[in-house]
């Protein structure tokens, strides 16, 4: 009995020492692998964290740069604000220059024709006081060039062709004459004699509407006006024109007629011998 009982202490003694054995052995593989498993989990959330750090600085990044690029945005939108401004304020200048520049013109090209019809008024006083001078003196001045006709100290030309107002009157002062101005009826009975066209005169209101004005500017001190004209038909008729009738009539500058009459001084000849010694007096044409 005593060797059976001991024999199966052996045994059980034999099992429980194998079996701690091997729970010994499956703790070692156990906390090996989970040393393992540990290990690459940490390793793992070790890689994870450097990716979430470097997803973080690149998010920060992009942000900053987001930022930087908000901020050269405003700065061109600024820049710009001012260039236009600067452009808007340049262009103001500008047309304040050509206004300027516009408006110097005008009053050059005013004042030009100012001291230019001054001095074309002086040329005419000094050349009909020649004349006066002349005729108290003797002379004959009557003298006109080819293809005038003379009458009362003045020469006359009856020009034919479809000419404009501004054309006749450059084709007159080509001829170095003007466009008629008419003073008396006996002027006008004299041109009506000679002309049986529509013709243009020397008699407008471009400056001042209703303010006639002939080209020589003398005064109007004779009309010879159409019935019921000068009426301004259109509100743009500031040129004269003589009626083959003879009558006058205020039209469209830019009307065509087919004749013009330009007139120039006649000429002073030698003194006509005198017995008296005085002043011959002026055959009458």
């Amino acid at each position: 009995m005593v060797v059976l009982w001991a024999g199966v202490m052996t045994l059980l003694f034999l099992w429980h020492w194998d079996t701690v054995r091997n729970l010994k052995q499956v703790e070692d593989v156990a906390a090996h692998s989970l040393k393992q498993v540990e290990d690459a989990a940490a390793q793992n959330v070790s890689l994870v964290s450097k990716d979430l750090q470097k997803y973080q600085s690149d998010q920060i990044a992009q942000k900053l740069q987001a930022i930087h690029m908000a901020q050269n945005m405003q700065e061109l939108q600024a820049e710009q604000k001012q260039m236009k401004s600067q452009d808007s304020h340049l262009a103001w200048n500008l047309q304040r220059m050509q206004e300027d520049l516009t408006q110097a013109k005008s009053l050059s090209l005013n004042e030009r024709r100012t001291v230019s019809n001054l001095l074309e008024n002086l040329q005419e006083a000094v050349r009909k006081l020649w004349v006066e001078i002349r005729m108290a003196k003797g002379s004959a001045c009557s003298t006109c060039p080819e293809q005038w006709l003379n009458f009362q100290q003045k020469c006359y030309y009856f020009g034919e062709g479809t000419k404009r107002w501004l054309q006749a009157r450059f084709a007159c002062s080509d001829l170095e004459g003007r466009l008629v101005s008419i003073h008396s009826q006996e002027e006008q009975d004299f041109l009506s004699k000679h002309t049986s066209k529509d013709s243009w005169i020397g008699l407008q209101d471009l400056d001042v509407e209703g303010d006639f004005v002939w080209m020589d500017r003398s005064p109007v001190s004779y009309s010879n006006w159409l019935r019921g004209e000068p009426n301004n038909s259109g509100l743009d008729e500031h040129c004269v024109m003589m009626r083959a009738s003879g009558h006058w009539n205020d039209v469209f500058c830019r009307s065509q007629l087919d004749a013009w009459v330009c007139e120039q001084l006649a000429t002073c000849g030698p003194p006509t011998p005198s017995t008296s010694g005085g002043p011959t007096p002026t055959p009458t044409p």
